[in-house]
């Protein structure tokens, strides 16, 4: 299992990010971290792979263990090598490289004889990939570098994939592509937490979910409860207007509050 205990983590000394999140993965499962802008996701899942230090920040609380070691302090290197690996938001491919390069940099924690069959995984899942494997990074749709990107992230054979906005900028047509995709990694056998604003496709596929605001988890449950919640549904799946803005803390406060008057 991958565990986030009681974590906080601050910027440059100074700024406050994340206030006492715990968040569990389960083997093979996949749980959604949902929230606006903001609330603290990506720095959670900085958090987790090492990569707090190069943007100036660092854990003051918590830890992070992984089936109960600890690995909090360990580098981005040790983390993908004990089987953690993170698709970044904006998929952060090099444009330079062509696909399959960009596929062997994934590979770099493992050994050289595993990379054939690595690479054969991934052009299995990801045909498009296969097909354009000599040509350059840069010249990829923006659907065809997320895939890249989740397939440079495979190569390492990780338990656990850590996914950032995947969603983020594409059309309709490959978020369905994708959201299809993550739940193919997850039936072989992957763990995925997976940060969406795209709040429906998250819960669509996801067993669990946690919603966070303002650096704080402000509710956990089973993706199914979720979906059926009236204010989820209404201010994190986009069924009201009127939900633009306002924290769910506050639509829970608002309502206590009519209860009371009424």
């Amino acid at each position: 299992m991958l565990s986030i205990q009681n974590l906080e983590i601050v910027y440059e000394d100074v700024i406050l990010v994340s206030k006492g999140v715990s968040i569990e993965v389960p083997d093979g499962r996949i749980v959604a971290l949902l929230g606006g802008n903001g609330a603290g996701k990506t720095s959670t899942l900085r958090a987790v792979t090492g990569l707090l230090g190069i943007h100036r920040g660092r854990i003051s609380g918590g830890r992070v263990e992984l089936d109960g070691t600890d690995i909090t302090t360990h580098s981005p290197e040790a983390v993908v090598g004990a089987g953690v690996s993170q698709v970044m938001e904006g998929r952060r491919i090099f444009v330079d490289f062509t696909v399959e390069e960009n596929l062997r940099v994934g590979a770099h924690t493992q050994p050289r004889g595993s990379i054939p069959d690595s690479l054969d995984r991934v052009y299995t899942m990801f045909p498009i990939l296969a097909e354009r494997r000599r040509t350059g990074a840069g010249y990829l749709s923006g659907g065809e570098q997320q895939m890249l990107a989740i397939g440079r992230a495979l190569m390492a054979q990780p338990r656990y994939l850590l996914l950032d906005e995947p969603s983020l900028g594409l059309a309709p047509r490959i978020v369905s592509q994708i959201r299809d995709l993550i739940v193919q990694i997850n039936e072989s056998g992957t763990g995925v937490l997976l940060v969406e604003q795209n709040a429906a496709m998250a819960l669509s596929i996801a067993h669990h979910g946690y919603v966070m605001e303002n650096g704080r988890i402000v509710m956990d449950a089973p993706a199914e409860t979720l979906r059926n919640d009236s204010d989820i549904r209404e201010f994190y799946l986009g069924l009201s207007k009127e939900g633009a803005g306002v924290s769910y803390r506050d639509i829970k406060h608002y309502k206590r509050r009519k209860r009371w008057l009424s």
